[in-house]
């Protein structure tokens, strides 16, 4: 990893793309009002002109970000999110114990579980988004139970993989809220106790995976989570 002066760190650089990983408390791009300024994209277009965002991460949530250089090489990275020819995987503390849910249900806590609840802009509460059965998007997105890596302090709760297989506003925090679970340190979507019970929210975009714009080449890189 390269960590560039500006105060993002840079995982991969070549002539069509860059990959950078994201810290939390971060705006992946300007936001309204001159406190909003400072963000990814800003920072990263001082070193790299031709840089352009591909997609975006909530500024609470940390990891995994491209961009892409110049143009053409946004269109095709961009087709390829929207084609879903993108791979990615998040980790997250959760409030609750998956582990006891699955049990009940006779279920593995290794094996894939899916959320496929349609989620719509909560107009009234905005930025919330919330389940809307009548005028929701269709909405899909896979978890399974991750190992817990090093020490930690947390209690009742459960550290989780997360892939999103479609790509809606705040789908992850919206969806493991829904069924019962939200993310630790979620100010949007989780009660005071568990928004509480963590300085940030706990969610990091852990993998990316996508074919080279240019070469078509697959290629993957991974973060490891802070937490």
């Amino acid at each position: 990893m390269i960590q560039a002066g500006s105060g993002f760190a840079l995982l991969y650089e070549d002539a069509a793309l860059l990959v950078l990983d994201k810290p939390a408390g971060l705006l992946c791009v300007p936001g309204r009002g001159p406190d909003k300024q400072d963000c990814l994209s800003a920072r990263v277009q001082a070193e790299f002109p031709d840089a352009l965002i591909v997609h975006r991460l909530d500024m609470a949530t940390s990891g995994l970000v491209l961009m892409a250089r110049g143009i053409d090489n946004q269109r095709r990275l961009s087709a390829a999110f929207e084609a879903r020819d993108v791979g990615k995987r998040y980790l997250a503390w959760v409030a609750g114990s998956l582990e006891r849910d699955l049990a009940t249900q006779d279920s593995n806590a290794q094996e894939w579980q899916t959320i496929g609840l349609p989620i719509g802009a909560d107009w009234p509460n905005r930025p919330r988004q919330k389940i809307d059965a009548t005028k929701g998007k269709p909405s899909l997105t896979r978890w399974r139970c991750a190992p817990v890596v090093g020490p930690n302090n947390l209690t009742d709760c459960t550290r989780i993989e997360l892939e999103p297989l479609t790509g809606r506003t705040h789908q992850l925090r919206v969806h493991m809220a829904a069924i019962g679970h939200p993310i630790l340190g979620d100010a949007l979507y989780a009660s005071g106790g568990v928004c509480a019970g963590a300085d940030r929210l706990m969610l990091h975009a852990a993998q990316l995976v996508f074919s080279h714009p240019v070469t078509g080449k697959r290629l993957q890189f991974d973060s490891p989570a802070p937490f």
